[in-house]
């Protein structure tokens, strides 16, 4: 069950049809992009020396190479170990040594910091597209190594916002059921339908590969290094029928970019990652028509516990559809989930606690992690770490990270409630929502905000759309919300902040 034979058979099958395309020209062709996968990956195994099992990384910004490298490790029985090119050197050195991996391939130029920063273990550092690089590609083919559905495919590393990273283990059995539940039920691809990636290929846009090579789809690069709305919609004229996968904060710029595309090529736009609030859907939906869905997953379960659809999202008659945009979604078809106490015993509909899943996509554990493995996954469940609820429709909402959740003179306030309300000023355009410890009532409700609306007009706001006691007592106005390389917002870093308090509401 190696995922290899996927482009493997691509490639056989329809050797002519685009592959992979830079900005709005075809590059690679199906046939051509088995055949230097099969040629990389004898390379290796013959001239690198790399056994079965044995971890490759990448640290590497968005590249045609990329797509050739993941899959000549697989065909070679290799393991990948994607990593986030904007890291530190310090903590790309954790990730090698803690993987293991023997090889590491590096944009040009990353290889320095890589280099300054390797582990004893990393025995090969090679430059993609460099002069080594193009010497593996003149290697002999070799054919697909055999592999077992539990073999690890893609040791993927998180965030780290809490502490050192952990690595999911990602077999091929988990990332086949993505790429099917993917697209069965969030962005049906026929031949020729073009994914932009956009986002990272370390992580969300990179978990997206497979379903497209599976289909036939072609993969296009854009030609920037960084997000540029401008090129997106060029893109997104140029390649009919794409989807891309994008952070809510990506799609926050393509609303407020001048630039215009013709929304009728857009197939999906699928935002995860984070939640986004209804009113920026709001401003989307009517600057692009209906063309979102949405994903809720981790990388321990990557992409896959509940989804969205794109033709819920446009079902505005529905009675409750503004409810159903603020969810995300109900459970894929490949999933059981479940929303627990803290005795994990199901919750009845209307009820919050943590969500709970399990099924095919989920990982099997940590790398080199007994303990994490048994608190994440204990009793067989993927513990997320997030608070959410049913709703009688099935549709499951998620509350917050249960170390967001402000506990203020006993009472339990969740964070993304109070943002909704606070975004539908038309002063504020972005907001994030903490506690600070408070000597009378435990926590305090502070606000961050990104905007020029008056503390007064924002308590007034509150007051009329939620409890008194859960509007902010102050609020601290900033250029901008601190955010980390995937943009989420980094609620450990404003509660970190010594900020005096500017708008402080008194009762």
């Amino acid at each position: 069950m190696n995922l290899a034979l996927w482009l493997e058979r691509a490639g056989k099958s329809h050797p002519d049809i685009p592959a992979v395309a830079s900005g709005g020209r075809a590059v690679l062709r199906y046939g051509e992009l088995a055949a230097r996968v099969t040629r990389l990956a004898g390379a290796l195994r013959g001239e690198l020396g790399l056994q079965p099992g044995e971890r490759v990384a990448i640290v590497a910004k968005n590249s045609i190479p990329y797509i050739e490298l993941l899959y000549a490790i697989w065909h070679a029985g290799l393991a990948a170990v994607p990593a986030n090119a904007k890291l530190h050197g310090m903590e790309l050195k954790y990730i090698l040594e803690h993987s293991g991996a023997r090889a590491c391939f590096v944009s040009p130029e990353l290889e320095a910091v890589v280099a300054a920063h390797a582990p004893g273990s990393l025995v090969h550092l090679i430059a993609i597209d460099g002069p080594n690089y193009r010497h593996l590609l003149q290697a002999e083919e070799i054919s697909a190594a055999p592999c077992q559905p539990d073999d690890l495919a893609w040791l993927f590393y998180t965030s780290g916002t809490t502490g050192r990273p952990k690595g999911a283990i990602l077999t091929h059995r988990n990332l086949s059921w993505t790429s099917h539940a993917y697209a069965a039920e969030v962005d049906p691809i026929v031949p020729g339908d073009a994914i932009v990636h956009a986002a990272p290929m370390s992580h969300g846009s990179g978990l997206y590969i497979m379903a497209h090579v599976a289909r036939l789809g072609v993969h296009v690069v854009p030609e920037s290094t960084g997000f540029e709305p401008e090129e997106i919609f060029r893109l997104f004229d140029a390649w009919p029928r794409a989807s891309m996968f994008a952070a809510p904060t990506m799609i926050k710029r393509l609303v407020e970019c001048g630039g215009e595309c013709d929304p009728a090529h857009i197939r999906t736009i699928i935002w995860g990652g984070a939640p986004m609030h209804v009113e920026d859907v709001l401003k989307a939906l009517a600057r692009f028509g209906a063309c979102f869905a949405q994903i809720y997953g981790q990388g321990e379960s990557p992409m896959t516990i509940s989804t969205l659809s794109s033709q819920d999202i446009a079902d505005r008659e529905h009675p409750h559809w503004r409810d159903r945009l603020a969810s995300a979604g109900r459970p894929f078809a490949c999933v059981e989930v479940m929303v627990a106490d803290d005795h994990d015993r199901p919750l009845p509909e209307g009820l919050s606690g943590e969500i709970l899943c399990r099924g095919d996509v989920v990982m099997p554990g940590y790398w080199r992690d007994a303990e994490a493995t048994a608190a994440t996954l204990k009793g067989g469940w993927l513990h997320t770490g997030d608070v959410g609820k049913f709703s009688a429709g099935g549709y499951l909402t998620i509350m917050d990270r249960s170390k967001d959740l402000i506990i203020s003179g006993g009472s339990n306030i969740y964070p993304r409630e109070i943002e909704e309300v606070l975004l539908r000023h038309p002063g504020v355009r972005e907001v994030s929502v903490v506690g600070r410890p408070d000597r009378e009532w435990g926590e305090a409700v502070v606000a961050f905000v990104v905007g020029t609306a008056p503390p007064e007009e924002l308590n007034a706001l509150c007051l009329n759309e939620i409890a008194r006691f859960k509007r902010p007592r102050d609020y601290v106005f900033l250029a901008e919300l601190p955010k980390n390389n995937y943009g989420k917002i980094l609620k450990t870093e404003l509660r970190a902040r010594s900020v005096e308090p500017q708008g402080v509401i008194r009762d």
